[in-house]
């Protein structure tokens, strides 16, 4: 990060802007990731606002951490209501880029609300405003009077959006499991498709399962989402002889979930987790595309 001479202060001035700035970077990188799904434009957002820090009258600023997550919001909500155009070019399903939250199991909040894969698809349904409101509430706890000044609104105005955001997610929230019964359910999917079993596979799927594979055209990732038992079923048990061949399995965690890392030639080439219920897996998400790889392995891994 750029240091230089503040226009309203000396350096001094400046080192005490880069303190206030440093403790809230990590709420700051979580409601950018949050609202966008992946980490470049994230930090994109975090390097911007620390610009506009920079530039701003801080004599002025009664409430630096407030003041910063305002503007990180407003520029996430701008981003985000270009980004659906972007991802039309994008290759195959786009899924959230994973992170891996082992090292920081809340990435930044005080709990790890709107973390998961299953609540960070519902989000994409959300207009940027409702996504932006609900993140503030559920992830970091925002009063609602505080919620309407970052997306200039009437505090009624917040309460709708959060709660039609709810409304949204309540499907979501009744199939979540504890992620110990989520790993068992992705460690028998390993095992079943590693041995290619179409029938033990079907087994672990609920009867309008999803397979989507987030690949941006890389070879071997499906271009279409795979929908329904009995097709998923046989789409993974179709390349069960070769895809597994050569690769080991390592176990992370990813945005507060077990997941399952392929690696070959010490490169991890595809992450494999599921969401799921009480009857069974609902999703299996797998991400191919290299650019989205880069933040799975552990720090220091």
């Amino acid at each position: 990060m750029t240091v230089t001479n503040d226009e309203h202060g000396g350096t001094g001035d400046l080192d005490d802007a880069m303190t206030v700035f440093t403790a809230q970077r990590r709420r700051l990188f979580g409601i950018a990731y949050r609202m966008l799904g992946t980490v470049a434009d994230a930090e994109d957002i975090v390097q911007e606002t620390w610009i506009r820090w920079q530039n701003t009258d801080r004599t002025e600023v009664l409430e630096p951490a407030a003041f910063l997550a305002t503007i990180t919001t407003r520029l996430s909500i701008n981003v985000l209501q270009s980004a659906h155009a972007k991802r039309e070019t994008y290759i195959g399903p786009w899924l959230p880029e994973p992170v891996n939250t082992e090292d920081d199991p809340a990435l930044g909040a005080e709990r790890a609300e709107a973390l998961q894969f299953a609540i960070l698809l519902t989000l994409e349904k959300l207009t940027p405003t409702e996504r932006a409101a609900y993140i503030l509430r559920e992830a970091f706890d925002y009063p609602y009077p505080r919620i309407a000044e970052v997306i200039s609104s009437s505090v009624v105005s917040a309460r709708q959006l959060v709660s039609r955001a709810r409304a949204h997610l309540e499907s979501t929230r009744r199939v979540t499991v504890e992620p110990a019964a989520q790993r068992r359910l992705l460690e028998a999917f390993l095992t079943a498709a590693q041995k290619g079993d179409a029938q033990e596979l079907e087994s672990l799927f609920v009867s309008d399962v999803v397979s989507y594979s987030d690949g941006n055209g890389v070879k071997l990732a499906a271009r279409i989402p795979v929908i329904g038992c009995g097709r998923v079923a046989k789409f993974v048990a179709a390349f069960a002889h070769h895809f597994w061949t050569g690769k080991s399995i390592d176990w992370v965690q990813v945005n507060g979930q077990p997941a399952a890392t392929l690696t070959e030639g010490g490169e991890i080439t595809t992450l494999v987790t599921v969401t799921t219920s009480s009857d069974g897996i609902l999703q299996l998400l797998w991400v191919m595309s290299p650019p989205k790889l880069r933040h799975v392995a552990a720090v220091g891994a």
